[in-house]
């Protein structure tokens, strides 16, 4: 490994801090985690940057003393975060968004759903802005989220100097630059230009939602500088924060993207040419392909290089992940935190930790095993036909996507007065189908409006499970591509810093270079198992439409 030929990638996810070293290759050096706070009280969730700054700074440190990597090694740095928002005071101080005035509670996260009623009236307003977020916004967005506080923290709403993405903000501190990303801009301003200025008519949406004075002084509180993902930022490294992060001052950073973009930077490219690519060009290929980022929520992300309006669906935004494509985003708010809450809050939760922690097992190890016993005791064709009596629609969070509902309720159909073990697998095979039946109906939407997804790529904590990437392809019908390195946001992360620093002439260039595939899962050919899902995948769609129903019957009881 030459001198100064290793790339450093750090991703804040939702409950922890994460950084990985990747040498010229695209291979992981070392990776460290560190765990971050969060406060949660019913729909509010927040987090504190003081507390995230130090979680990375401990996590670069540790991951570069166990990879044996100097700070004269690391070439450049990337950052990538979840779609948090932190509000940050004149000298850079925290400013709080807690009810109770905690000051270190800075950050509202990407998962608070206290705007739900900003977020309709956003939607109300028919502005031809909200094309771009599939016809309405969510309370997942900025938007309502800072409507929220200027109408319920006006004292906060005052002190705020700049209001930032987490991501935006995690590069901020390191280089005292303020330049904002594309992919977190979108936010913003609709930009359906190929140059990286702002659309001017965004001023009028903002004004006519009730935020127009963000835009006073220059767009001072959202910043008015934005730039391509990997755009090197200021001079690099700070002295103070090279410090902290244990690196050498003037260390290229560049600009950052969204933790679900880096995943798709991370692992886009991961392919075979030979048995994926055929007949292609290389722009026309990575057009079929869809990334599904899964750990505690799911994002499916497309590229096009036409500009697709889908309803429901976030997007398009250009350039936002890769340079000169234009980004489709789709999600499952509750995915990986569905399942833990389906495993924890079961009455047979605790027996099987203590047997999954004797055999040295996670308890989704454990329950996959257990699922394929039961399938050879029942004499069963296919483990998946063990749910046949059970159902889940997994929109515990609400659906992000596609039906963009955050009033959305989950639904677990077949329950009886069984506690047992072997119950909660069986839930836990439901829930898992559930998810996968939501990532069919995004696929379909998506295809039914211009995309032509036939491939599916997968990385995140959730890729890790056989059962859960199995389940998918059948659901799906098409293969699954797991890549060669398990960290792709890392390494997505890690690529913005190399191009940052010269490395590659542009992120694509460095995506070529750096992804690579690994196991490919296939999907069942088996009719009967293919048959079983469509069935399955009918319920699915019937218990939204009947919970639409409910909802109106006691609409029209109450009113």
């Amino acid at each position: 490994m030459s001198r100064g030929g290793v790339s450093l990638g750090v991703d804040v996810g939702t409950g922890s801090a994460r950084a990985g070293l990747f040498d010229e290759k695209g291979k992981l050096l070392g990776s460290a985690s560190n765990p971050i706070q969060m406060w949660k009280d019913k729909d509010c969730v927040e987090q504190s940057s003081t507390d995230i700054w130090h979680a990375v700074c401990a996590a670069v440190r540790s991951a570069c003393s166990l990879a044996n990597v100097a700070p004269e090694d690391v070439a450049g740095l990337g950052f990538t975060a979840t779609c948090s928002l932190v509000a940050v005071g004149v000298d850079g101080s925290p400013v709080s968004v807690s009810s109770n005035g905690d000051s270190k509670r800075d950050i509202l996260v990407w998962m608070d759903h206290r705007s739900v009623d900003q977020a309709e009236r956003i939607s109300s307003q028919g502005s031809p802005v909200l094309q771009f977020y599939g016809g309405g916004v969510s309370p997942e967005m900025q938007a309502p989220k800072l409507l929220w506080v200027k109408e319920n923290m006006q004292e906060s709403w005052s002190m705020v100097w700049r209001w930032m993405d987490l991501s935006n903000w995690l590069t901020y501190r390191a280089t005292g630059d303020d330049t904002r990303s594309l992919s977190h801009m979108e936010q913003w301003r609709a930009s359906d230009s190929s140059d990286i200025e702002p659309c001017g008519r965004d001023e009028v949406f903002w004004a006519q939602i009730g935020l127009g004075d963000l835009y006073e002084g220059s767009r001072a509180k959202i910043g008015h500088s934005v730039a391509f993902p990997g755009y090197p930022l200021g001079s690099g490294l700070t002295p103070t924060s090279a410090k902290e992060l244990g690196l050498l001052p003037r260390t290229p950073v560049g600009i950052s993207i969204l933790d679900a973009y880096a995943g798709g930077v991370g692992v886009l490219e991961s392919v075979s040419n030979a048995e994926f690519q055929a007949d292609m060009s290389d722009e026309e290929a990575i057009c079929h392909r869809m990334v599904l980022v899964c750990g505690t929520s799911t994002c499916h992300m497309a590229v096009s290089k036409k500009k697709l309006f889908i309803p429901g669906v976030w997007g398009p935004f250009l350039s936002a992940m890769i340079p000169e494509f234009w980004l489709t985003e789709c999600g499952q708010s509750a995915t990986g935190a569905l399942l833990d809450y389906i495993v924890q809050n079961h009455p047979a939760a605790p027996l099987l930790a203590n047997q999954a922690a004797s055999q040295n097992l996670s308890i989704c190890e454990l329950l996959n095993k257990m699922l394929l016993s039961m399938s050879h005791e029942q004499n069963m064709p296919f483990l998946s036909t063990l749910s046949q009596d059970t159902h889940v629609l997994p929109d515990f969070h609400g659906n992000r996507s596609p039906v963009a509902d955050p009033k959305s309720k989950g639904v677990i159909c077949g329950l009886t007065l069984d506690t047992s073990e072997k119950h909660l697998a069986l839930l836990y095979l439901a829930t898992i189908q559930g998810i996968a039946y939501g990532t069919r109906h995004i696929v379909e939407h998506c295809n039914a409006h211009g995309h032509k997804i036939d491939t599916l790529l997968a990385c995140g904590g959730l890729a890790k499970n056989s059962l859960y990437i199995q389940e998918h392809a059948d659901i799906m019908g098409c293969p699954i591509i797991l890549p060669r390195e398990n960290e792709s946001v890392l390494l997505g992360a890690a690529i913005l810093g190399a191009v940052a620093a010269k490395k590659f002439s542009g992120v694509r260039d460095a995506m070529r270079a750096l992804n690579a595939p690994g196991k490919v899962v296939y999907p069942s050919l088996d009719p009967k198992l293919k048959k079983y899902h469509d069935a399955k995948y009918q319920i699915f769609r019937c218990l939204y439409e009947q919970q639409l129903s409910h909802r109106s019957i006691m609409a029209r009881a109450l009113h």
